[in-house]
């Protein structure tokens, strides 16, 4: 069964260039490492919640845009496999050093594919 990492996080506005050039090198790690795909998604209509929202999940500042992304994995084996090859990886530490975004509001997880149309 396939198996989907999602990620979302808020990124300021000026660091939008800086995300996408950061997201495309993690992105071709991934898939070296085993992932069918990456789609990373810039927030255009992301309304704000009353009770919940995206942006109140990540705690979006004013000047900030919610970004919504995910890898899709054949299995949680590749996922989990490649994962541990990706942190290993020196390409990869740089890449965490310079995250464009705060990385302690990011919110992630694992996901079993229970449906695809």
């Amino acid at each position: 069964m396939s198996y989907v990492d999602g990620f979302i996080a808020a990124v300021p506005n000026t660091n939008r260039e800086a995300y996408r050039k950061h997201a495309e090198t993690a992105g071709a790690l991934f898939k070296e490492y085993g992932a069918l795909k990456m789609v990373e998604c810039w927030g255009d209509d992301v309304p704000e919640g009353e009770v919940t929202s995206f942006s109140m999940a990540v705690k979006r500042g004013a000047d900030e845009t919610v970004v919504f992304s995910w890898i899709h994995w054949p299995d949680r084996e590749t996922r989990n496999a490649g994962w541990e090859k990706i942190m290993a990886d020196p390409r990869m530490a740089g890449e965490m050093g310079s995250m464009p975004f705060d990385g302690k509001r990011l919110i992630y997880g694992g996901f079993e594919i229970l449906l695809e149309v």
